[in-house]
């Protein structure tokens, strides 16, 4: 996924700068950068890799050496950002947040007009570079942006650092958040809004989709009207988000718990105890317990010591190894225990048949499964979704295959989304006996709708149900 932070400041930035974008480690393992701006010595940019270590450590040394008023940084799972160009338009630093689906043909029609591109590493042209040479094809800023919202495919938003001042640009579609602070200082742009109450700032407001501001330390003014039609990304509360953070007016901890609620007054499972699955699972099953008058119980818990942060190594067999290392057993909590568990979601499958196993070899009599969102039927078109690289890598699409006895096309699986559906009720009995627990029961779509509270015309359900 990604985040990033932006600061328009009276004062040296770099302080917020470095704590606000570290506020966003869980969006991102990989990459991360900071960029700042000062009259007397122009730009300064960092950009390491943070796959073995946290962001924190990799970036002590610039958050004593750089200085500026304004400043933006960012946490990318992908590409090295924030990148710095000079262009007609002066000098700027840009950093994104998205997916880019029609990158090769953006990128074939700039190269037919004599402007070249650096590679990554993997060959391929960074997506935020592409951004910016969207943003120099016309003749100002606000053209820049607007040509880049409208003709990118997929999701983007940005921010903006030149000697004027930070420009934040959310998604068209506001697939993804970008919150304004403020405080006597300046101001800053976050992807997360908690990120930046610890370093004194109180809530602004919300940018609307396809919204462009600039920041300076004086204000924020608007450049560009938000837009009337939204879809912003649901999985944003279920796991993304941090449990601290609200978009729209919906904090992320209450949507969980209210999931957890719901999901319980559809049940009619007797187990000794819920759990949720450490950390974006617990908030789901305290709502759960709560609402059905089964205990909670922490029956594995998280080590955290040595991974602070998400740390995955890129290899699936890996990612697989950590994940179920992380997760130290309490015996007492699990021997002949029935136990009801509740995780985000189930993507491919193979943790959660993992955490099943290590329970059952623990001692438990039964593993009742309830995932807090309905079954992942369609891959991300909008974000980049780490967690799956195919759509047959997800476990839904796979049983929907096996029952239908080839690849199913999107109108079949469409068909798959309906809980009341006998279809539906057939491919999760198969995730049931595939993954080997007790019993599974997905979230509802309409359930978890009207846990954020929200309009379901403005949020994006597209991994669930297939609809743009």
């Amino acid at each position: 996924m990604g985040g990033f932070f932006g600061v328009a400041s009276k004062e040296d930035c770099v302080f917020d700068l470095f704590f606000g974008v570290d506020y966003h480690s869980h969006l991102g393992t990989r990459r991360a950068g900071l960029a700042v701006y000062d009259e007397k010595n122009g730009f300064d940019k960092a950009i390491h890799n943070i796959e073995n270590a946290p962001f924190r450590t990799k970036f002590t040394s610039e958050s004593h050496s750089m200085y500026g008023s304004l400043g933006i940084g960012c946490i990318s799972d992908f590409e090295a950002q924030p990148i710095l160009v000079r262009s007609h338009h002066g000098t700027f630093a840009v950093t994104t947040v998205g997916k880019i689906n029609n990158m090769k043909e953006i990128v074939d029609e700039i190269i037919a007009k004599g402007t070249h591109f650096f590679e990554m590493q993997n060959g391929e042209v960074n997506p935020t570079e592409l951004v910016a040479a969207m943003i120099n094809q016309k003749d100002n800023f606000i053209e820049g942006i607007r040509y880049a919202q409208e003709r990118i495919e997929g999701s983007i938003s940005m921010l903006i650092l030149t000697p004027r001042g930070v420009y934040a640009a959310r998604d068209k579609l506001g697939r993804t958040p970008i919150v304004l602070g403020q405080k006597e200082e300046g101001y800053c742009a976050s992807f997360e809004s908690f990120a930046y109450l610890n370093l004194g700032y109180r809530d602004l407001r919300e940018l609307g989709p396809g919204e462009i501001v600039v920041m300076t330390p004086d204000g924020v003014k608007t450049l560009a009207a938000p837009g009337t039609k939204k879809k912003i990304c649901t999985f944003l509360w279920v796991y993304y988000g941090y449990p601290s953070s609200t978009y729209e007016g919906v904090n992320v901890e209450a949507m969980r718990y209210r999931c957890g609620q719901l999901l319980a007054r559809r049940d009619d499972a007797k187990p000794d105890t819920v759990a949720g699955v450490p950390d974006s699972g617990i908030a789901h099953a305290v709502g759960y317990a709560n609402e059905s008058g089964i205990p909670f119980s922490r029956p594995f818990v998280k080590y955290t010591p040595t991974w602070p942060r998400s740390f995955m190594p890129t290899h699936q067999s890996r990612r697989n190894l950590i994940a179920k290392m992380k997760l130290i057993p309490v015996h007492e909590l699990i021997n002949n225990k029935s136990l009801l568990l509740i995780d985000d979601s189930i993507v491919r499958g193979t943790q959660m048949r993992e955490t099943t196993e290590f329970l059952y070899e623990s001692g438990a009599k039964e593993v009742h499964i309830r995932p807090a969102c309905p079954p992942l039927l369609f891959g991300c078109k909008y974000l980049n979704f780490s967690r799956s690289g195919s759509e047959l890598e997800l476990i839904a699409r796979r049983v929907i295959n096996e029952l239908e006895g080839c690849e199913a096309d999107e109108e079949t699986v469409r068909s798959y989304a309906d809980p009341d559906s006998e279809k539906y009720q057939k491919m999760v009995d198969g995730i049931c006996e595939k993954l080997h627990f007790t019993s599974l029961r997905f979230h509802r779509l309409d359930d978890m709708i009207e846990a954020v509270g929200l309009p379901k015309e403005d949020l994006c359900t597209y991994c669930w149900d297939g609809q743009e």
